[in-house]
């Protein structure tokens, strides 16, 4: 939009409601394409009834530097030998990324992420350098980027996606159905819906640029890395697996399954990305598990059940979000981060 244009629109706004969206702007709260069109909700009050008080960062826009990419949660920025990793309050479902932020989940998954590498450093070592201090020029915007970002190790990238299973649900379930098996590995008859499975399995994934992942036997993951990496991956990942399941359960959650990424460095292996976090795992209260169908999970189950509600057709654009949905998304987010840290989000 033109800058006049602007400065007319700006204009059409009431002062209370733009001193608010002036705040939002700060934390990106508005970037991106739609911008116009949420700021038109802001004026009428949408925006401002969902989280009246909360700060929310849809996208970092820091001037004069750029992240070298945006992923659908993640702003990405290159320092050389090592990375400046911001998690947005973006939220994707059904591999689109909705408009509406879901304030603090950026800062759940860093802080739940630092909370697992910490715990299972033993296993591993991570990608984690500094998630308090930022180097020049970033250190100018560190209310910005408190509690939601990380100094990371520059590595090389596994292109598989490790993901290990103790549950059967999700893509796994629909083959299953389909086949009897899950990535070359055959289970027994007659499971249903979100049954255990007798022993964690690793189901690795190829990465998709866009669309979903790509489930394939551990065969083709060794003609892609190489037997022998292959095979440690797999072991480490069932290990981290083992050990939060096991973490988890007394804490009254199932840890049905989750997504693991690796990279190289100088040779060595090192768990990088997020860790264990409701973007990357299916959590499930224990309390209500019930095998033969689909579990309530902490996730954004809201949003999914509320996008089926609609009848979205799942292809871009997304829509907003209602201040109901976001509300109780932010909450079974935040709730995770309780349980399994023990102690609230700050």
């Amino acid at each position: 939009m033109p800058a006049s244009e602007g400065r007319r629109y700006i204009k059409a706004v009431p002062k209370k409601v733009f001193k608010k969206f002036a705040q939002v702007m700060r934390f990106g709260g508005l970037a991106g394409t739609g911008r116009c069109a949420r700021m038109h909700e802001l004026s009428r009050g949408d925006f401002l009834s969902s989280a009246p008080t909360m700060k929310t960062l849809r996208e970092t826009q820091f001037a004069g530097l750029t992240p070298s990419a945006r992923g659908k949660v993640r702003d990405i920025y290159n320092l050389g030998d090592k990375l400046l990793i911001v998690a947005t309050d973006r939220l994707s479902a059904f591999d689109v990324v909705m408009p509406t932020p879901i304030p603090n989940k950026g800062k759940v998954l860093t802080q739940l992420s630092l909370f697992w590498f910490n715990l299972l450093k033993d296993v591993i070592p991570n990608h984690v350098l500094s998630a308090t201090e930022f180097p020049a020029p970033f250190d100018v915007h560190a209310e910005e980027l408190s509690g939601r970002s990380m100094v990371v190790k520059k590595t090389q990238p596994l292109p598989i996606e490790c993901v290990v299973r103790g549950y059967i649900s999700g893509s796994g379930w629909k083959d299953y159905k389909a086949a009897g098996a899950i990535c070359g590995i055959l289970l027994p008859a007659g499971l249903v819906e979100s049954d255990k499975l007798p022993e964690p399995i690793f189901t690795p994934a190829t990465k998709a640029t866009s669309g979903h992942d790509e489930n394939i036997s551990f065969e083709r993951a060794a003609g892609m890395i190489g037997k022998e990496l292959a095979e440690k991956v797999r072991n480490v990942s069932i290990t981290i697996y083992k050990r939060a399941a096991e973490y988890a359960a007394p804490r009254g959650i199932l840890l049905a399954d989750t997504k693991f990424e690796f990279g190289l460095l100088n040779g060595e292996l090192i768990w990088i990305d997020e860790a264990l976090t409701p973007d990357s795992s299916r959590f499930w209260p224990a309390a209500q598990y019930e095998p033969g169908g689909a579990q309530p999970s902490f996730d954004k189950q809201f949003v999914r059940d509320y996008l089926e509600r609609i009848q979205w057709p799942k292809t871009p654009p997304g829509p907003e979000l209602p201040a109901d949905v976001v509300a109780s998304t932010r909450a079974k987010y935040r709730e995770a981060y309780r349980i399994l840290a023990g102690h609230e989000l700050d």
